[in-house]
């Protein structure tokens, strides 16, 4: 570790832990006015105020805020603003009322950002930090892509890009800083399946779109357990079927809605060439025919592994345990940032208030306050590890 950064950890993370308690109050009034993605504004206005700050708004959503040299190289820190379409049940008085909800912990995420930016204000680090406020984490298109992709973000020089995620499967107060492949690529699609239509009692005057979309969803299960190196983690999930308005008439079409998680690129592309080659058959044995978009989401989010070494050590001198390594089928638009510059995501475990033992994205998933103060020492830890991995830029600068 170099003496630079040995030297501003000690003060940063004493200036962090005065930053925390103005945090946790930040995280309940962003968690109580949730706003959905793409309708992200009001929360970006907030995370500006909270910092005193105009920040740089994008077009698109969201905003960047560079804290000390206005140019040079910076080390970049993610934040994500949108909420979940989830009606809240928690029960807090500080719960949404506005029928979206903070289900995946972005309030803490925000929240933890704003408390490291403020810190670094005060007891300025070895590089810049360029704050991303990100919309649009939670849906299509991906807002990371967005603004990895934008003439903004290029001017920054950002070198390297730190990211942190609550996550309720480690234990309170661990943390996972793994390298390599952490994350699925997810890539969703949307089916019709036409048929003809008609009455219960005459099925065979009909071509029903019910009986083949049942066919498709079994038989899509065995693309994954025959077509797919059983080492390789792979989902492919049927999250949304909708046909027909009454039970004894045949519809005319059935609408499916679903995810495929892949760690393989080669598996990846060849499954979407599978989705579309066995909706046609299943659906022609049918006598229906079908119709398949692909959306590309997300790629695999892969950690740099020099980043996951260097923050698990820093993050340690915060009072936070190493969990073993952590890799899940889950999937962050965060990996369009790991595409384009040596990037880390840390997980943190939590646990719900609620006294329930819920999941992100469930309506009475609730962290504790002192999750915020967590996150931030992860986050903190990561951009310390990007200061020692750019230790040479550091001094330049």
């Amino acid at each position: 570790m170099t003496d630079t950064v040995v030297q501003s950890a000690g003060a940063l993370f004493a200036a962090l832990e005065q930053e925390i308690p103005d945090a946790e109050r930040l995280r309940r009034q962003l968690h109580a006015e949730p706003r959905i993605s793409g309708d992200e504004g009001d929360t970006t206005t907030a995370l500006l105020d909270a910092l005193g700050v105009a920040g740089q708004r994008l077009g698109f959503g969201g905003a960047l805020v560079r804290f000390e040299a206005p140019d040079g190289p910076a080390v970049g820190v993610r934040a994500e603003l949108d909420a979940l379409p989830v009606a809240e049940a928690t029960g807090v008085a500080w719960r949404s009322r506005n029928a979206a909800m903070h289900a995946c912990g972005h309030d803490v995420h925000m929240a933890a950002a704003v408390a490291l930016a403020r810190s670094l204000r005060a007891v300025p680090g070895p590089l810049p930090l360029l704050l991303v406020l990100q919309p649009r984490e939670e849906t299509l298109p991906s807002g990371a892509r967005d603004v990895v992709t934008s003439e903004e973000f290029a001017a920054h020089d950002v070198r390297a890009m730190v990211g942190a995620h609550v996550q309720p499967t480690l234990e309170p107060g661990t943390f996972a800083a793994t390298g390599g492949p952490v994350n699925a690529a997810a890539d969703q699609f949307t089916i019709e399946v036409h048929g003809h239509g008609g009455h219960a009692a005459y099925p065979h005057l009909t071509a029903d779109p019910v009986v083949a979309s049942a066919n498709l969803i079994g038989t899509f299960q065995h693309l994954i357990s025959r077509q797919v190196n059983p080492v390789h983690p792979t989902v492919l999930t049927v999250g949304s079927i909708n046909g027909g308005k009454s039970a004894n008439v045949v519809p005319s079409t059935v609408r499916m809605r679903g995810i495929l998680r892949t760690f393989d690129e080669r598996d990846r592309v060849r499954l979407h060439h599978a989705i579309e080659e066995t909706t046609r058959a299943v659906t022609n044995i049918h006598g229906c025919d079908a119709s398949v978009e692909m959306s590309l989401g997300a790629p695999v989010l892969k950690n740099d592994q020099a980043l996951a070494t260097v923050a698990t050590q820093m993050i340690e001198r915060a009072g936070m345990t190493s969990a073993p390594p952590l890799r899940s089928c889950g999937a962050d638009d965060f990996s369009f940032f790991c595409a384009r510059v040596p990037s880390l995501m840390v997980f943190v475990g939590v646990e719900s208030i609620t006294g329930s033992d819920p999941g992100l994205h469930r309506p009475d998933f609730l962290p504790p306050d002192e999750a915020v103060g967590q996150v931030a020492r992860a986050l903190l830890g990561g951009y310390l590890a990007a200061c020692q991995t750019l230790a040479p830029l550091a001094v330049a600068g």
